[in-house]
């Protein structure tokens, strides 16, 4: 038999495995009604296995209208090593560009590098003398960069 952290761990991952946003909003009296626990409980699993550290960013609010909100937060080494698994010759701009937008929807980026980011995607698909592989080679170092500075 699982010990009532594990329970409450468990509930909580599949409340957000259910998500696609990596994001759930729910409420600690609601999860102790169905596991039969306290409070308490779910404050102690959300501070030891719900951390920064293991990719998760919790905020909670108590009280009457409290809640707690818990987001997946992607680990960006992954998330570049896929981008750059992914891009070669015939990587549509659209595909770059979704990357981008990715990865300033995370919050990996910023608003001001993600504009950057569009306009040298831009200029490197519109530009008539550059090969498609000289292309890859300068999108891909653009990525290591960010992957590096991360």
């Amino acid at each position: 038999m699982s010990n009532i952290a594990d329970l409450i761990e468990a509930y909580i991952l599949r409340q957000l495995a259910a998500q696609q946003d990596g994001t759930v909003e729910l409420r600690r009296t609601d999860i102790a009604d169905k596991i039969s626990c306290a409070p308490s409980q779910i404050s102690y699993v959300l501070s030891t296995r719900f951390t920064p550290a293991k990719g998760f960013n919790v905020e909670s609010r108590r009280g009457l209208g409290g809640y707690i909100r818990i987001v997946q937060v992607p680990d960006s080494n992954m998330v570049y090593q896929e981008i750059l698994e992914k891009m070669d010759e015939d990587t549509p701009i659209a595909a770059v560009q979704n990357a981008v937008h990715y990865l300033l929807q995370h919050e990996m980026i910023t608003t001001r590098e993600a504009s950057l980011m569009m306009q040298f995607v831009t200029g490197l698909y519109n530009s008539p003398t550059l090969a498609d592989e000289e292309r890859v080679h300068l999108l891909k170092a653009m990525f290591m960069t960010l992957a590096n500075l991360s």
